[in-house]
């Protein structure tokens, strides 16, 4: 019989791709592997699953939302409903293992495979873990961690750092500044400023490089802008008539986008951080404020505090952050700096030591 692995979470792009990889990487060592994703009704990763080759089951579920106690009425019986979808799901799958990436689809998967005594690991992307992930770990087999430092969060003795899984495509060798440039539209001999808010798009980051446009253009700075679906019609009429800009709600081929940038705008989640380590491009973080445990600027901070990013704070966007994207990306030096410093926080084969203890720890 071949092994069966349940691998729960999702949510955001930085709980997706991350699960992505570690499966490629689970099926890498050993092909036989079955494996079921289990997310929320509604979210992406109902998506980017199917996309990536892989079969996934939603649940009704729904996470606490922070911005209204009258829209949590429902949460306890969305929760309870849950746990009968995992009940069904868990036994007609049969798991060996189950491995939970984050958000809150993660939480009655996990819960209930530990109750039936079924082997449970996590991963833990950001510096700052998060709620769910600290209520399963006293119960979990290993707790990867993505950052050093997580003993206050979880027991030392299963703590495994790993760093966070970077995508095949952008562990591998870029593709030449040239080609990706052309990718683009855009003139490899300009410089290009790479911005993206997030898998969901970023209000404050969009909102600042549209008043900044001509600010971008007057300095000679091309533009690769991904701006999430709610901005995107906005972005590409506000581009229409401009040269040197190109505007998506999402960018599938990243392995391109980072290779023509000189220059990244970015929120800080953790899978952001670790693809901008790993490709070693200076960075411009813009933390989201809102953000669980406010673990974005931990995120971010880990990197500032070593020289190795520049930070600007949410609420300053509208009016430092393009003037700060101009001045880096016309300073070659300081690019450099930063580019050497980033680099040093690179781990390119996360997914491979997450998928290999987790098959050692199964099969002992």
């Amino acid at each position: 019989m071949s092994m069966r692995i349940l691998i729960a979470g999702g949510g955001t792009g930085g709980h997706i791709f991350p699960a992505l990889a570690i499966a490629g990487a689970l099926k890498e060592q050993d092909a036989s592997i079955d494996i079921l994703f289990v997310g929320a009704k509604g979210k992406m990763e109902m998506e980017k699953v199917p996309q990536a080759g892989y079969s996934i089951v939603g649940l009704d579920i729904v996470g606490f939302d922070r911005s209204s106690l009258t829209k949590n009425i429902a949460l306890p019986w969305k929760l309870i409903k849950s746990f009968w979808q995992v009940r069904k799901i868990v036994q007609a799958f049969r798991p060996d293992a189950v491995l939970g990436v984050g958000g809150y689809s993660s939480f009655p998967v996990l819960r209930f495979a530990q109750a039936k005594g079924i082997p449970s690991f996590l991963h833990e992307s950001n510096a700052y873990a998060g709620k769910t992930n600290q209520l399963l770990a006293k119960r979990a087999r290993l707790v990867f961690t993505g950052a050093v430092g997580l003993e206050k969060f979880f027991p030392a003795q299963k703590i495994s750092f790993t760093g966070n899984p970077v995508r095949e495509a952008i562990c591998a060798v870029l593709p030449s500044r040239e080609k990706a440039a052309a990718f683009f539209s855009l003139l490899p001999s300009r410089p290009t400023l790479l911005v993206m808010g997030g898998s969901l798009g970023a209000r404050s980051i969009n909102e600042a490089i549209d008043q900044g446009l001509d600010q971008l253009q007057e300095a000679g700075i091309q533009l690769i802008w991904q701006t999430g679906k709610q901005y995107a019609a906005t972005a590409a009429r506000r581009v229409s008539n401009r040269q040197g800009c190109f505007t998506a709600d999402f960018i599938k081929e990243m392995e391109m986008a980072y290779a023509a940038a000189d220059v990244v705008i970015a929120r800080a989640g953790a899978m952001t951080v670790a693809e901008l380590a790993v490709v070693a491009k200076p960075v411009l973080f813009v933390p989201f404020p809102l953000a669980a445990e406010d673990h974005q600027r931990v995120n971010a901070e880990q990197l500032v505090d070593r020289q190795a990013a520049l930070l600007i704070p949410d609420r300053d966007a509208a009016v430092a952050l393009v003037p700060a994207a101009v001045a880096l990306c016309l300073d070659k030096a300081k690019q450099q700096t930063l580019s050497k410093a980033i680099a040093s926080f690179a781990v390119r084969d996360a997914a491979r030591q997450v998928a290999t203890k987790i098959l050692k720890a199964v099969r002992n």
